[in-house]
């Protein structure tokens, strides 16, 4: 569940992949870098 995690919405952004939890259009929940 940590930034480590590919699965996770946090790790997907930290490692810089997609996916069904961080789509690559319009995030659901506020993106990081805005």
């Amino acid at each position: 569940m940590g930034k480590g995690d590919k699965r996770s919405k946090k790790g997907k952004i930290n490692s810089g992949s997609y996916g069904k939890k961080r789509p690559r259009k319009k995030p659901v929940s506020t993106p990081k870098k805005a």
